[in-house]
Order: structure tokens, then sequence, then C-alpha cells
């Protein structure tokens, strides 16, 4: 038998038929007119081999095989029923399933922490696996399902994965309250003064596109320390006489008391996106999560 002909409408007409016995009353059932339902019960004795129902004294009367058929079909039909009222009407409070995130350790302190916050109260069920992010291997990652969801900078989103902007940041400068040489509103010749912390993912630099910036006018700001994350940052600056570019948000998330002010110069703020791949697009449960993640960093931008 060609399966491939087979069509749910076809096993669902062959299902009310087999429990009505009568063409009649499964067209009703149906909303199908009875020419309709006998050509579709053609096709089903055609592709089944067998005649399925034969007349009978009072309506029909199923085949050996159709008795046989009748039990399984029904419990088929309705598990793909429960499953797909299952997608459509999902319940946060009763879901049993697994994100996994991948993002830098500043969207962790900025963006998961929040949300880690929030999904324990709504969904106590969903469990949450945040991984670094690596967006050279992500597609790849969200192909294979080991990434259901990153937080990434649009100009780093691969091709191929879907993408919703979710929040927007700025740079500020911060140093320790009572600093020797703060002032509010601090001029560039001051900054340039100050000692700085830069963040250098890895390697090591000294030298940021900031400091690039300032050498095409001729300028240098002293760098004393080169970190390899911003989480330690505002802690450091809090501690010391450094001072540091950071995002605006990482600095309000990390409850260190510091001062902080306007860079005396224009310095290009950043934005971060959700991605996902196209196979977790529908999915009520990621959906809703995706949902939660731009409700929760649009509070946070207008507290």
């Amino acid at each position: 038998m060609d399966t491939g002909r087979l069509d749910l409408n076809l096993l669902h007409t062959l299902e009310i038929l087999l429990e009505e016995r009568n063409v009649t009353r499964a067209a009703a059932r149906l909303h199908l007119s009875q020419p309709a339902v006998s050509a579709q019960l053609a096709r089903l004795r055609e592709l089944l081999d067998d005649p399925l129902l034969l007349p009978a004294q009072r309506g029909m009367r199923p085949t050996a095989k159709a008795e046989q058929l009748l039990a399984p079909l029904q419990t088929a039909l309705r598990q793909l029923r429960e499953t797909l009222d299952a997608s459509r009407d999902f319940d946060p409070a009763a879901a049993d399933m697994t994100l996994r995130l991948a993002c830098t350790d500043y969207a962790q302190a900025v963006a998961v922490l929040p949300f880690i916050q929030r999904l324990r109260r709504l969904a106590p069920g969903i469990r949450l696996a945040v991984r670094h992010l690596d967006a050279a291997r992500l597609l790849r990652q969200a192909e294979s399902g080991e990434v259901d969801l990153a937080l990434i900078s649009p100009d780093y989103a691969p091709p191929g994965l879907h993408a919703r902007p979710l929040f927007d940041d700025r740079y500020v400068l911060i140093g320790r309250p009572g600093h020797p040489n703060w002032r509010e509103g601090i001029t560039l010749e001051r900054y340039l003064e100050l000692e700085h912390v830069v963040v250098s993912l890895g390697s090591g630099d000294f030298s940021t596109a900031v400091d690039e910036a300032l050498a095409e006018q001729g300028l240098a700001r002293r760098v004393a320390l080169s970190a390899a994350s911003f989480l330690l940052v505002p802690e450091i600056v809090a501690q010391t006489d450094y001072v540091a570019l950071m995002p605006q948000r990482l600095v309000l998330a990390s409850r260190v008391p510091l001062a902080m002010a306007d860079c005396p110069f224009a310095v290009p703020g950043f934005g971060v996106s959700m991605a996902w791949h196209p196979r977790n697009h529908g999915h009520p449960g990621q959906r809703w999560l995706r949902q939660l993640f731009s409700e929760l960093m649009a509070e946070t931008a207008a507290a």
C-alpha cells in the first residue's frame, strides 16, 4: 500500500465511517455531502485493497480488516489531536521543557539573571541551560538543537536564523565614589589623564576601538588594566582609582556603588538581539519564552 497517498482527511473520514457504519450519518458529522463521502470511501477501498464496509440490513457492516483498523486508528488520531491541542494551548505553569540559551557574560548579567527570576515565578517546570556564546559555531549549534536561543549582537547573528531586537545599551564612564580626580561632566582632557580599565575578551590587548578612535585625533588615554570579562570591572573600579567605559545596563545590574557620567566624546552604543533556528519558530513554548524575554527587557528599559 502506498501510504503516501493517505492524508489526514481520509483517515478522519475512515474513522467516522467505521464508527457510524452509515454514509449519510458520516457525511453529517463530517459536514460533507453524501457523494463526497462516498468518493472518499471509494479511494480508501482502493488504497487499503479492502471493501471496508459492506451493505447490511441496517446500514453497513465493517469487514474483518476494518474492525482490526478501528481501535488503533482512533488511538492514533486521538493522540494527534491531543498533541495539536497542547501546542495551541501552551500553559507555562504546567510546562516541562528545557531552554538551551547561548550568550555572553554581559548578557547573562543584564538579561539572563532577571529572566531566571521571572521564569521561576511563571514557569517553574522550565529548565534553563546557559552556555557561552560562540558566534562562529552558532548556526551549526542551532541546527543540531544544541542551542535553542541566542542573545547576540545583530552584526554577528548568522544568516539563516530568525532574529528579533531585544534591547539597546550605551556606554557610560564609571569611577568610585570619592575618586580624587572625578568630576561630573568630565572633560576630554581630564578623561585622558585618568587610568582606565578596558575589556579585551580573551586577548589581553590594551587597545580597543575607543583607543583607535582617539588615535585618529592624535590622542591617547592611559590604559592600566586589561580585563577578560565585563563582570569584574565594576568591582575593580569601585575599589581603585581606575575608571572604565561600561555598558550602562551592566553598571545598573551590578548594584556596586559607583559614580557614573557621560563620556566626553561620542561612543557608539550597541544592540542585542535574540536569534533562533526556523525549526523553533512556531514552537509554542519557545515562542512564549521569546516573548517573555522581550517584555522583560522592555520593562527594564522603561524603569
